[in-house]
Formats: C-alpha cells, structure tokens, sequence
C-alpha cells in the first residue's frame, strides 16, 4: 500500500466511485458517509443521499458526521422527515443504490448482522439489522463494505440479514423481491461483482499492493476471477482533496 493514502482512504474511495451521477442513495452508517460526500464532491454532483433517520441531503455536511443524526446532517438539509417517509421511498422503488456493511457476507451476496452460527447454535450476538433488511430488500443495487477476511467473507452466511441474491439464480424473484441484488462488494483488499447466470460474486477488482492468490486465500469460498477483472486505481488528487474535506479530522481515514 502506498504511504501516499490509507486502506480506509482507498476502500472510501473506491466505495464513492460505485455511485453514479444523479443516483438517490441510501447512506448507511460509517464509511458510506464519507464515501457520499465524496462522490457529490468529485464526479456525481447530482447524487442525493437518504439518511434512515429521516434525512435527505443533495449536498454533504459542511461539518464532521460521526453519525447521521449528528446536528450538521439536519442543518441545510433537502428534507428533514421521519423515517417512515424515507423508507417508503425504497418501498416505491425510488432508490438507486443502498450502502451497507456487515459481519458476514456470502458468495451471493447475502449479509449477517444478527447472529454468528445462526439463530439455533449462536456464538455471537451481533446489532441485528436497523434499516439494513429494508435497504437490502428494495434498492435497485445493493452496495457492501467490509474487511476481507475468510471467517468474513463465508460460502454460506450463519444467518440472512440482509437478503442479496439469496440462493443464487433467480432466487431473489422467487421470494418477491422485484428488483435489486449485489452491486459491489468494496473490502480493504478488493472488489467483488457478482457474474454469470448464478450471481455468484468473482473478483473483479484487486487493490494496489495486493495479489489475486492473496485476495483469494482471505475468501472463504473459491473465489472466480471475473472476465473483466482489473487493478483498482489509485485515488487521484482531487479525489483525495474531497476526503479529506469531508473528514477533516481523519476520524474515518485512519
């Protein structure tokens, strides 16, 4: 890795580049903050970012967000509502992109934050979902950030949180889902998309500083290449300038 930027400037970066200009998205909790504010700064101007708080925001906070809730997210916002209101706009089909992280998450993309070794035989209690389900459920793409790591990335999840393509194949139609699926998975190594008629996800993107087999043993299933697989670009200067004006004090770069 270069000391020119972080793991966490890289994976907020790569992050801000799979939302596209103009896109309503569904901004969860962390680094999916800092990655909005990038990409309304660099190259989506357009985006609009909902908040499960309540809260609909063209441009990013003028000040530093440890949370959504936090005082300068609700100053010079587009809307401050409930939120049963921003929740009914993922229920209409009016959201492009939902960002979420997990504990867990599987060759189909599907994500655990509630129970590590299932509901039956638990071993850890995790937070559960909050709005996560929802925001899995009815985006038009599902949008997942987390450390790669294989007890992380499992062939099965112990327990589905946050449904992604389920059990591959058109199982996410079978269960009523009309829309959406896995997008992207950013972690602190790679890139993952899902390809072929199964979902499955492949490595489509690896790090600077990282190789395919590295990548592949922090997998734990084996891990396809994807046909179009390339090196992650490094984040260029205007990138960097626009995280570092989001996150000022480094809270989320470090």
């Amino acid at each position: 890795m270069s000391s020119k930027y972080s793991t966490q400037e890289l994976m907020i970066i790569a992050s801000a580049r799979e939302i596209k200009d103009g896109e309503v998205v569904f901004v969860g909790m962390r680094l999916p903050i800092t990655a909005f504010g990038v990409a309304r700064l660099t190259h989506a101007p357009n985006a609009v970012g909902l908040f499960e708080v309540g809260i609909a925001r063209y441009e990013p906070a003028k000040d530093m967000l440890y949370t959504m809730s936090d005082p300068p997210n609700q100053q010079n916002a587009a809307w401050c509502t409930g939120t049963m209101q921003v929740m009914g706009l993922l229920q209409g089909g009016q959201v492009d992109a939902g960002f979420i992280g997990g504990a867990e998450i599987d060759r189909f993309g599907n994500i655990n934050t509630s129970y590590i070794g299932g509901h039956k035989q638990m071993k850890t209690k995790l937070p559960g979902s909050g709005g996560a389900a929802d925001i899995a459920a009815m985006s038009k793409r599902l949008l997942a950030i987390m450390n790669h790591e294989p007890h992380r990335l499992v062939r099965r999840v112990g327990y589905v949180t946050s449904p992604g393509g389920l059990d591959g194949g058109n199982a996410r139609r079978k269960a009523g889902l009309r829309w959406g699926g896995t997008g992207a998975v950013i972690t602190d190594r790679a890139i993952l998309k899902p390809y072929g008629e199964d979902g499955e996800l492949h490595l489509f993107s690896i790090h600077p500083g990282h190789t395919a087999l590295e990548v592949k043993n922090h997998t734990g299933w084996e891990l396809k290449d994807h046909p179009d697989q390339m090196q992650t670009p490094e984040p260029t200067r205007i990138e960097m300038d626009a995280l570092h004006a989001i996150d000022r004090d480094g809270f989320w770069r470090g």
